[in-house]
């Protein structure tokens, strides 16, 4: 018997259960197949408009930097944010058709498709939802948007598309079960809110201790 087989068999001896009782299995199955939800926060539960205000409200209180901008000007703010902090106007970015659709020519931006390295100062991803109730951005791991490219460089530009806010991180994993179907979901989901940060060090707030100390957020138009 494996240790977890062990762990199991003293749970159940525990809760005076079996585990061959149908009447369990089917609601463990039934819950499996519903993916009910707990309770969620009437915070985000708002209209559209609203809704991507409280969005950029509180990603800017997660100490993000966010644009609420037209497709067409991501190349040049991102060009601009860079230069301001003194960085080299390049990124790196993934296979992601929505990145490879914009015209990156005009901005002076030098644009690497592929993973990121450690010399690599700045990346750009696309989340597939944010969050209102919390500022936050859903992206998975695969080759449109490698994980890498959220936690390896100091700058990291993320777009989301005003339509990709939702109220509630429950409603951002909906899209996800959507997207791929049950039981078939991306093998690493992350959800981000505001740069990298720890104060474990004498308590003192540090930016980008494991990860970017700087997140541009660009709420893209449709």
């Amino acid at each position: 018997m494996s240790a977890r087989d062990a762990m199991l068999v003293r749970i159940r001896r525990s809760l005076g259960v079996s585990g061959a009782d149908a009447s369990r299995r089917a609601a463990v199955a039934d819950r499996l197949m519903r993916a009910p939800r707990g309770v969620v926060p009437a915070r985000g539960q708002l209209p559209p408009e609203e809704r991507i205000a409280l969005f950029i409200r509180m990603a800017r209180a997660a100490s993000a930097d966010v644009e609420h901008l037209a497709a067409g000007e991501v190349p040049g703010v991102i060009a601009r944010y860079l230069a301001e902090r003194q960085f080299l106007p390049r990124l790196v970015m993934g296979a992601d058709d929505r990145l490879a659709g914009v015209d990156w020519g005009g901005a002076a931006l030098d644009v690497r498709s592929g993973n990121a390295m450690p010399s690599d100062s700045a990346t750009v991803s696309h989340a597939e939802a944010g969050v209102a109730e919390t500022g936050s951005l859903l992206l998975f791991s695969g080759p449109d948007n490698p994980t890498l490219l959220n936690f390896l460089p100091r700058v990291h530009v993320v777009l989301v598309r005003e339509d990709a806010i939702v109220g509630d991180a429950e409603t951002a994993l909906d899209r996800l079960r959507d997207m791929f179907g049950k039981g078939r979901l991306p093998r690493l989901v992350n959800f981000v809110t505001g740069p990298s940060r720890s104060g474990d060090i004498e308590q003192t707030m540090y930016l980008g201790a494991h990860g970017p100390g700087h997140l541009l957020v660009l709420v893209v138009k449709p």
